[in-house]
């Protein structure tokens, strides 16, 4: 019993808003809450010495049997089930969801389990029994006064029943003292007013604030960070008797914050009146975790199954004119068999060659983006000069070119730079590709890089077929193909891969274009500048 306020461990097992036993080691109910009575619809003795199985609808008893061995090889204070959907069953058989936490403690009579199962409301059946046994009690002692004999009879009687009592009760204060001790959720109770007057172990570790820094100064809303739901809220409506049962965030001495599942009782006297509040809330961190883990795993489930969905559609679009192209070549180069059809045959193995590095390009460019969703891109960074590397590149594009297109290359500033070389290469490439792809005969694709402190800028302008307005809102989304590109070869990958990769060596991409007159896409790289760094060492 706390000396402050008087209001003892039996009141909270009698008032809390929730249903609590205690089982031993075997599994059997040694200790029932009356709420948990009155939600099961069982009366005491029907559950007392009772298998915890009786609480559990039959087809999960077999499961549960296990579980129950496991937790007593293991025993540790912990959420039940989590990630899972728990069900009890009333006495006429109806099931209904519930939320478990377990503690465990040892005595000298053996090891048992605390159970809290949070779908709880009031109950008063005890003290209505006492009441009524009370009014028995007097009875029997206003019948028996008539002789001494029977009056001493009637008080030895009392006294030993009285003595049990105090026994039950001395052992109930035990169980309740265990419940306050371990169990793994925050238990406070507040007086008429809010001001908290008991506060559990279990909540000074997990608000890290001392007992004795908030008894008799603060109340809960210390630890409240929901604006929307206060104490006078709470107050008001377990004054009303109404549910009082809430999801909110509770914020701790550290000011970190983590989810909860909180009741809030009035707790009343004999006469009815509120002598004050019982809250306990239980951290749900782990099944928000759960759920939200469990929603992102849908979504990317859903993104891939879409992915998969595009890729088969694109696919069968993609590939039918290579491979068309392959097939009639092939069929084409085995007619030609005399020596003055070499040229002939030259050109269709020359056709089946451009096909199959098409159908190559397709291919990587989905497996780029399987690495890229699956975060197994890693960037490599090495030393390397900017201007011949880009150089190189732009020989090994040489066959793409149309008739009379040509790219007009140049640099300025130092050309020492620290990036991922293969990665830029890929970047340039398709940016380039896709100028001469989209570029007329004879059109002249501007490619420029500056170096200058630690900023690596590259531009590549072509005079094309451009790009709309709305489109560009899009352009670097998957599958994305603009509305006037719909008749060219294309996966609507390659700028998509090309954004992921500047993203990953925390570059940037804008594109400016006119349809009809042409595109620009300008990047910028954070670089080390080699050179520099060298003259300042």
């Amino acid at each position: 019993m706390n000396r402050d306020t008087g209001i003892g461990f039996d009141a909270l097992f009698i008032n809390a808003s929730m249903g609590i036993l205690v089982a031993d080691e075997q599994g059997k109910i040694v200790l029932v809450n009356p709420f948990l009575l009155e939600q099961f619809g069982y009366a005491e003795g029907e559950l007392l010495h009772q298998r915890i199985e009786k609480l559990i609808p039959q087809r999960f008893h077999n499961r549960h049997v296990k579980h129950v061995e496991h937790y007593n090889e293991h025993p540790k204070s912990r959420p039940m089930g989590l990630g899972m959907d728990l069900y009890a069953a009333r006495k006429d058989g109806t099931e209904f969801p519930v939320e478990v936490s377990l503690g465990n403690y040892e005595t000298e009579q053996g090891k048992y389990v605390i159970a809290f199962l949070s779908d709880i409301s009031k109950r008063k059946e005890a003290e209505q029994a006492l009441q009524k046994l009370n009014e028995e009690l007097e009875h029997k002692i206003d019948e028996r006064t008539l002789t001494l004999t029977s009056t001493v009879k009637q008080l030895a009687a009392l006294i030993a029943e009285t003595e049990a009592k105090d026994v039950e009760l001395n052992r109930i204060n035990t169980f309740l003292n265990n419940i306050w001790d371990h169990a793994e959720a925050i238990i406070f109770v507040t007086d008429s007013d809010g001001v908290i007057k008991m506060f559990n172990p279990a909540a000074e570790k997990m608000l890290g604030y001392t007992a004795s820094e908030l008894i008799s100064v603060k109340t809960p809303s210390v630890f409240f960070a929901n604006e929307e739901i206060t104490l006078d809220y709470l107050i008001e409506k377990a004054g009303n008797s109404q549910s009082n049962e809430h999801e909110l965030t509770y914020i701790d001495s550290r000011q970190n914050r983590f989810p909860v599942s909180q009741t809030f009782t009035a707790m009343r006297n004999t006469q009815g009146d509120i002598e004050g509040y019982l809250g306990i809330a239980m951290d749900v961190s782990k099944r928000k975790k759960a759920e939200t883990d469990l929603r992102i795993a849908l979504e990317k489930e859903k993104e891939l199954s879409e992915l998969k969905s595009r890729f088969v559609s694109m696919a069968s679009h993609e590939f039918r004119t290579p491979l068309s192209t392959v097939l009639s070549s092939a069929y084409l180069v085995s007619q030609y068999k005399e020596k003055e059809d070499h040229p002939k045959r030259e050109k269709h193995v020359q056709r089946i060659v451009s096909s199959v590095n098409m159908l190559t390009d397709i291919l990587n460019d989905f497996l780029s983006v399987g690495k890229i969703e699956e975060g197994k891109i890693q960037v490599r960074t090495t030393t390397f000069d900017i201007r011949q590397h880009l150089e190189q590149i732009i020989s090994e594009l040489a066959g793409l070119f149309k008739k009379g297109q040509h790219i007009h290359y140049r640099h300025t500033g130092q050309s020492l730079v620290a990036l991922d070389s293969s990665l830029m290469k890929h970047i340039v490439m398709n940016l380039l590709s896709n100028a001469i792809k989209f570029s007329p005969e004879s059109a002249r694709i501007e490619l420029q890089s500056r170096l200058d402190h630690r900023s690596l800028a590259l531009t590549i302008t072509d005079k094309g077929i451009g790009i709309s307005e709305g489109d560009q809102q899009h352009l670097f989304q998957r599958f994305f193909r603009g509305t006037n590109a719909t008749n060219i070869q294309g996966t609507g990958l390659g700028l998509h891969i090309v954004s992921k990769y500047t993203e990953l060596m925390n570059g940037t991409i804008t594109c400016k274009s006119l349809l009809e007159q042409g595109t620009t896409f300008e990047l910028h790289f954070p670089v080390t500048n080699y050179e520099e760094e060298n003259i300042t060492h």
